[in-house]
């Protein structure tokens, strides 16, 4: 057997029955999931149907426009899924995430398409979406993460800010602990997939070329190229929607806005 062994919905359909277990112990423990983990099902499901769908005559077409403009789709759902992880926005807080998340994204994508894979066009489907999926998917969680730390931080500990602030600090160095803190919260996921990589888990985009009859060793290159892709976005996303954030909540008197920290 040299390709992937095909998958029908009866067989999805056993696949779906390990989601018992959840139901099993939601209900055991009172966790009031059960609901949660049966429209998450639904939503996986459906919404990956859909994706593979409509990825069939964007690989055929091979048209830029529409490559762009699904590129620009997923930014912006991965930006308000950032932002919707924030226990705590600011106004403009979609500006930000989307902004660094497409930053962060834009710099692995030009890296992997035009430097290391050379690929001709650099916009191919095939590779472009694939490989901005999975960097968007782990940016989104490292500019979430490190925004609502940036934020609760602020908010919980505004008292230590604004005593630097009256100590004569600038906003940056009153607020420089908080980022810092920030974007290592941000930064901890990547870093701890990376270091079970190959010794606790096998990672997505190596098992799927594995499946699909890929060589181990290419895979395994291919899959450490893409860590490497993710890790730099994360930390281009997390570093930049962080400083923004914190700035967006300082006024040009260098003054902490508390009232611009809205919980939610």
């Amino acid at each position: 057997m040299t390709g992937p062994v095909d998958i029908g919905w009866p067989q999805l359909a056993l696949a779906a029955s390990l989601l018992l277990g959840h139901g099993v112990v939601s209900i055991w423990l009172r966790l009031g999931l059960g609901r949660r983990v049966a429209v998450a099902a639904v939503r996986t499901t459906v919404q990956l149907g859909l994706l593979g769908l409509v990825l069939v005559p964007v690989f055929s077409r091979q048209d830029p426009w529409l490559v762009a403009g699904i590129a620009a789709l997923m930014v912006g759902l991965a930006a308000r899924e950032a932002t919707a992880r924030s226990s705590r926005t600011h106004p403009g807080m979609w500006t930000t995430s989307l902004s660094a998340i497409a930053l962060g994204a834009a710099c692995s994508m030009a890296v992997a398409l035009l430097v290391v894979l050379r690929v001709d066009p650099w916009w191919s489907p095939r590779y472009l979406i694939p490989l901005l999926g999975m960097v968007l998917g782990n940016a989104l969680t490292g500019v979430g993460l490190g925004l609502d730390r940036a934020m609760t931080t602020l908010d919980e500990g505004r008292d230590q800010v604004e005593l630097r602030l009256a100590r004569g600090a600038t906003w940056w160095e009153a607020a420089r602990p908080v980022a810092r803190d920030a974007i290592r919260t941000g930064l901890v996921p990547i870093l701890n997939s990376m270091s079970v990589a190959g010794l606790v888990s096998i990672p997505g985009m190596m098992t799927g070329q594995i499946l699909g009859g890929a060589a181990p060793g290419l895979a395994a290159r291919y899959q450490v190229m893409v860590m490497f892709l993710i890790a730099g976005a994360v930390a281009i996303g997390t570093t930049a929607g962080v400083l923004a954030s914190l700035r967006a909540v300082f006024d040009g008197r260098d003054r902490l806005r508390v009232e611009r920290i809205v919980r939610r």
